[in-house]
């Protein structure tokens, strides 16, 4: 049976996985109806997953995680990191150029999908609900691509 500050890391990890995930489908939505201004504040807000992450990074060295596990929390570490900077701070249009805008969008699912697998350390049901959302805002991710061209 694994200790109670594990079990508290899996639901925390659970947690922030979905509602990060929760969070960009909102930014999703917003862009789709034209809030930009919105979407821009929405962004800035789910850039404070970082603090559980880095919590989630500090208790796992702590349960001798297995290495794949920080490797799921590193990427998305790394990614929220790079929104931050480069979409947040310095306004860089990474999405205008399709040179720069595969790149991203892979960061973005490998990292997203990594959250799946943090996920999973809560069991099963919190799996198979990551599972829904990561595919939600999958699908939203191309509709408002296709949609704003953003």
């Amino acid at each position: 049976m694994k200790e109670s500050s594990e079990s508290v890391a899996d639901l925390v990890g659970a947690m922030t996985a979905n509602v990060y995930m929760l969070l960009i489908i909102a930014v999703f939505i917003v862009r789709i109806l034209g809030l930009l201004e919105i979407s821009r504040w929405i962004g800035f807000i789910s850039s404070l997953v970082i603090f559980p992450l880095l919590h989630l990074f500090v208790v796992g060295l702590g349960a001798n995680r297995r290495k794949i596990y920080f490797a799921w929390l590193a990427l998305m570490i790394l990614f929220v990191l790079f929104e931050l900077i480069v979409d947040q701070i310095l306004k860089v249009d990474l999405r205008s150029q399709q040179s720069s805008v595969v790149p991203y969008v892979m960061f973005f699912f490998a990292a997203t999908g990594g959250m799946i697998g943090v996920a999973s350390q809560a069991g099963k049901r919190w799996t198979r609900l990551t599972c829904v959302i990561f595919l939600i805002m999958a699908v939203l991710a191309f509709v408002q691509r296709g949609i704003t061209g953003l």
